[in-house]
Parts: structure tokens; sequence; C-alpha cells
């Protein structure tokens, strides 16, 4: 009986060690941010407000140059150097910022089942400093559904904006 007791104790650590081993794995696992070329615009003040989301609590207005504006509406490419903000807004303060920025040949920094032409994404804390804990992965995913649209989800609102 005493040998029994030994061994199910034994059988119950390494089965522990083994649930353990494999959170630490699962929690390593996750997509996070990944350093890119985006960088937070220097022009803040300077881009323009084009249209706002509101989802519950959360309100997003999202900005672009007017160059993006005016290349969008003429049917042209927005051009390299083009950063789209989402500033995303939870209880009346900035929670994070979202941003897209083009640059000639990012695209070519990930395999072509990841691209979305040549737009990275970076999330930003309220200070502007990059988030690390969020995934850009996601965002490409989302974002090539739009290719005809130049990977933009707001392309319409751009189109029709005043």
């Amino acid at each position: 009986m005493g040998k029994q007791r030994q061994m199910k104790t034994r059988s119950g650590r390494i089965l522990l060690s083994a649930l353990a081993c494999a959170a630490v794995s699962l929690a390593g696992w996750r997509a996070d941010a990944e350093s890119n070329r985006v960088t937070f615009p220097d022009n803040l003040d300077r881009l323009v407000h084009y249209t706002t989301v509101t989802r519950g609590n959360v309100t997003e207005h999202i900005l672009t140059s007017r160059e993006a504006i005016d290349a969008v509406k003429s049917g042209q490419p927005v051009p390299n150097g083009t950063h789209f903000v989402l500033v995303d807004y939870r209880d009346g303060a900035v929670f994070r910022y979202f941003v897209m920025e083009k640059g000639e040949g990012w695209g070519t920094d990930y395999d072509e089942r990841r691209r979305t032409g040549d737009w990275q994404f970076q999330w930003f804390n309220p200070d502007q400093t990059i988030n690390m804990n969020e995934n850009t992965a996601r965002c490409q995913s989302c974002h090539q559904g739009r290719e005809d649209s130049q990977y933009l989800y707001t392309f319409n609102d751009i189109s029709v904006f005043e």
C-alpha cells in the first residue's frame, strides 16, 4: 500500500508539473505586438478628424492627413508616409491609439499571407508609447479583407467627407 501511495503522489506531481509547463507555454504563446516601422505621428494636431465611430462606451475619432483624403477622393493611392490614427476614448479620456502607417516597400517585411499592401499597424498607450500588449497580427488579418479599398475600413467615410 505504501508503494501505491508513493506512485500516486509521484504521478500527481508529474501531472501538476506538466500542467504548469503547459500554462507557461500557452502564456508565452500569446501573439503580442511586435516592433515594426510605425511611428506615432508628430503632427497629430494637424491631422483631419474625418469620422467618428461609437460602440457602447467606446468612442473612436479617426484622423488622417488632408493629402490622404484628397488622394482617396480623386481615386489615387494613399501616399507613402501617411498615418491614420484611431483615438480610442473611454469615459471621456484617451484609452489608447491605433496607428496605421504606409511606407514604400513596407509590405515586404512580412510574408505574403500577412501583407496589407505597404501598411503596418501599431497600438500606442495614452502617453504615445508603444503598447506591446496588443496584437498587431490581428490588425493585419482584419485589414487584409479591405484590399479593394486600400486596406481602409473608413474608405467610404473619406469618400463622402466634406
